[in-house]
């Protein structure tokens, strides 16, 4: 009999697969359930292929906090691959700005009209309304850390932004940072929900609450 050459699961795999399975559901459940925040930091999962690494909860407010004081009152915000500080921006209710997030993963598109596709290897290819200078500050954390990511992201940072620029990236970009940007090393040591093995900065070019 040809069955005898599929290969069994064992039945211990298949209830472990099972368990898996039940609690993917239960997640997703929970997402669709009414009171789910679609804007808080882990709704959208880490996908490592993409090098994506959350902030902490901690951070990702202390960032959307300087953000939104950089801003001013009536600023706009653009997020460029830090979908995390978007999502705590969008928890910020009150506040008195408005903030994009530019993102090469299209899951952030549930976010509509705020979300922008990108992608760091075409930096100014860019929707028409998204206007020169037009941002007055700009969040960026570069997928990888490379030159060439680096160089590439600050082309679009450089287009979007009025001046303001906060970036956040390992602290061995801090020469490569300084050159393309003018940004200086702060004090605040940005944290991850999971721990990085790079020692990760954050880097501005004006006078901020972060030092």
């Amino acid at each position: 009999d040809d069955d005898d050459d599929i290969p069994q699961l064992s039945s211990h795999t298949l209830a472990a697969l099972q368990e898996f399975y039940l609690e993917q559901q239960q997640r997703e459940g929970m997402k669709t359930s009414q009171g789910f925040n679609q804007y808080s930091i882990g709704s959208i999962e880490e996908d490592w292929q993409l090098s994506q690494f959350w902030y902490s909860d901690e951070t990702a407010l202390c960032l959307a906090k300087e953000a939104v004081l950089a801003a001013g009152k009536g600023g706009r915000i653009a997020c460029i691959s830090a979908p995390s500080v978007y999502q705590k921006l969008k928890e910020q209710d009150g506040e008195d700005f408005s903030v994009c997030v530019l993102e090469y993963d299209r899951r952030f598109s549930v976010y509509g009209e705020e979300f922008i596709f990108y992608d760091y290897n075409r930096p100014l290819d860019l929707p028409e309304n998204l206007l020169p200078h037009s941002f007055d500050i700009v969040i960026a954390d570069p997928p990888y850390l490379s030159e060439e990511c680096l160089q590439k992201t600050a082309e679009t940072i450089k287009y979007l932004t009025k001046g303001k620029i906060l970036l956040c990236t390992g602290a061995v970009m801090e020469e490569q940072a300084a050159k393309l940007l003018g940004v200086k090393m702060c004090k605040f040591i940005p944290k991850h929900s999971r721990n990085l093995a790079n020692e990760f900065r954050c880097y501005v070019n004006y006078a901020s609450g972060l030092d």
